[in-house]
């Protein structure tokens, strides 16, 4: 690198010299093991083997500081807009890269292509932000994108501790490699319980997580010292590195993906709004996290797409995709958007997204659990619980150790029953009804603490008479009990919402006991059909366990504050004229009862 760091770097090379390759690289913090000459790794059956065949120059890189690799490792580190010579970034590693890579890369074309998925998927994003003239194409896929907002560790500010712990802690990434080496000691084991509901119950206020870290784990506690979205989160959003960008760009992300859902459909908007010159691409298709790159696209958890999604993504778009702008193959005509609507279990193309084909509905909160897009009417109208930090909505219903991924479509039956969760929905709808982009939270509601956090659920139910669909066979054959989808409650989005941040999220304010207030926040995007003779159900509460750590609704620093800090709030919903709470969808066609 620029500043004399050396990044270890695998380079697979065809033996075939005859004619020129193009180049395909990603950067990652997570090893490019196997390490030594003529090791190789297990990419049989894998559809990166694709690019094998097509004789491609591979190439795999330990990003700064992990691994093989020299240097000091940063978190998510900052994009450095206006760089003096000597300053580094994950751009700038990402340039001297290529530019090593094409002049000392024997039978190179001169072109690059840039990809990753998750974290490497952010680095790829630096990558497009680089500017070498040889980066030709670059696919972000589940990038991470801004974890404050969004991606893995928060969500509106409620932070996800479940899955910050088990990558942080238990797991030890990010721990300071002061030399380059190939394997870790593992961390010890934190765990006193595999149910992961029971274990984090135990352990109380979030503060008292910090007993497992040591002196290592310095990411972990960092976000301990930045409650709200201070300029230590706002230099760590990715899209400060979207402007002015070169190569053809292939935004990829899953519709079920329960790590990085945000990150795909938000980096395209940022491209988008702050680079409008460049050839971007977004697909979303009925995926958790990574299945594109899967054999098997066919199904999530319980729910069925009626094909093989993954193949038809990497067969008809990704590889095309790189073929064309590194291989100068056939142009394929990949439309600027490409989305996978589920419940209709179709793909549709667009020439933007948001799309223009979708308007904006009210449909408002009722009286006896109903939806409707009609004004309420009546002068006072509400419904309430009380939420009880001691016993917090569980954010699926079975028994686990570690976050599931099909929590995102799973049935929310379990949630209905409960007297902290709210339930409302349609009439049967007697047409298809079909919404497609980010769905808006609308609520009024009062509280009679001074915090707390505001869970909606959008919910697709299935008829009564529905019988046992396809998946009952995988369910079976797999030995586990056919699953009753008659009634099933699918998810299709849920999201929350910290109220501290109500107003800002970076400078919380606390609620006023009894005052009602609107609570207005964004469910990220969706892209889904309720289905005639279907019923579109939302469900509100404040606690999603352990999902997102728990509120105290006190109004407090969450992380240092104490057990006895936590108390219980009556949480009220409102529904009358004149503070009528709504859910705005993004409606393509149909209209709810």
């Amino acid at each position: 690198m620029r500043d004399g760091v050396k990044l270890f770097t695998s380079i697979y090379i065809p033996k075939d010299s005859l004619e020129k390759h193009p180049i395909l690289m990603e950067r990652t913090p997570y090893s490019c093991a196997p390490y030594g000459m003529n090791e190789f790794p297990a990419l049989s059956g894998k559809y990166i083997m694709n690019y094998l065949k097509e004789g491609y120059i591979l190439v795999f890189q330990d990003v700064r500081g992990r691994w093989m690799s020299e240097g000091k490792f940063v978190d998510v580190r900052p994009f450095t807009k206006n760089k003096k010579a000597t300053d580094i970034d994950e751009s700038t590693d990402a340039y001297d890269a290529i530019d090593w890579l094409v002049k000392n890369v024997p039978a190179n074309n001169g072109k690059v292509g840039a990809f990753g998925t998750s974290y490497p998927g952010f680095y790829a994003g630096m990558a497009a932000a680089s500017g070498h003239p040889a980066l030709k194409a670059v696919s972000p896929q589940a990038p991470v994108t801004d974890w404050f907002i969004g991606d893995d560790f928060h969500h509106n500010g409620a932070f996800f501790y479940m899955d910050a712990f088990d990558f942080y802690v238990a797991n030890g990434f990010g721990r300071p490699h002061p030399y380059p080496l190939k394997i870790e000691t593992p961390m010890p084991d934190p765990y006193d319980s595999k149910d992961n509901y029971k274990f984090y119950l135990n352990q109380g206020a979030d503060k008292n997580l910090l007993k497992f870290t040591g002196d290592s784990i310095a990411f972990f506690k960092e976000i301990y010292q930045h409650p709200d979205y201070d300029a230590w989160w706002q230099i760590r959003n990715a899209r400060n590195a979207q402007f002015h960008i070169q190569p053809a760009i292939l935004v990829v992300g899953g519709l079920f993906d329960a790590e990085d859902c945000f990150g795909a459909w938000n980096l395209y908007k940022a491209i988008r709004k702050q680079s409008p010159a460049t050839n971007a691409r977004l697909v979303m298709g009925p995926w958790y996290h990574g299945q594109w790159g899967s054999i098997d696209g066919t199904h999530m958890g319980n729910i069925e797409f009626g094909s093989n999604t993954s193949l038809t993504y990497q067969n008809e778009i990704e590889i095309p995709f790189f073929n064309y702008y590194l291989k100068g193959n056939k142009d394929p005509s990949i439309a600027r958007v490409t989305i996978f609507f589920t419940g209709e279990n179709k793909w549709r193309h667009f020439d933007s997204w948001p799309t223009d084909e979708a308007k904006q509905v009210k449909i408002y909160l009722q009286e006896n659990n109903g939806l409707s897009v009609n004004l309420p009417t009546k002068e006072i109208a509400y419904d309430e619980y009380v939420s009880d930090p001691a016993h917090p909505v569980p954010y699926t219903e079975d028994i686990h150790f570690n976050r599931t991924r099909e929590y995102m479509t799973d049935d929310q039956r379990f949630a209905s029953r409960r007297p902290d969760v709210l339930t409302y929905q349609t009439a049967v709808l007697k047409e298809d009804l079909t919404i497609g982009g980010p769905v808006i939270a609308d609520l009024i509601s009062s509280i009679s603490t001074t915090d707390a956090d505001f869970v909606v659920k959008i919910i697709d139910v299935f008829p009564d008479t529905l019988p046992y669909n396809r998946i009952d066979i995988y369910a079976v054959n797999e030995g586990e009990k056919p699953y009753p989808m008659g009634g099933y409650q699918m998810l299709v989005r849920g999201e929350i919402f910290r109220g501290k941040f109500r107003k800002s999220f970076e400078k919380p304010e606390p609620f006023q006991p009894g005052k009602a207030e609107n609570i207005r926040f964004s469910l990220t995007d969706v892209a889904h059909t309720f289905k005639k003779g279907h019923r579109l159900m939302i469900q509100i509460q404040s606690s999603w366990f352990p999902l997102s750590d728990r509120n105290p609704q006190k109004f407090t620093d969450i992380y240092t504050c104490d057990d006895s800090d936590f108390q219980k709030s009556l949480i009220r919903i409102y529904h009358d004229r004149m503070k009528a709470s709504a859910i705005i969808l993004p409606v393509i066609s149909g209209m709810p009862n």
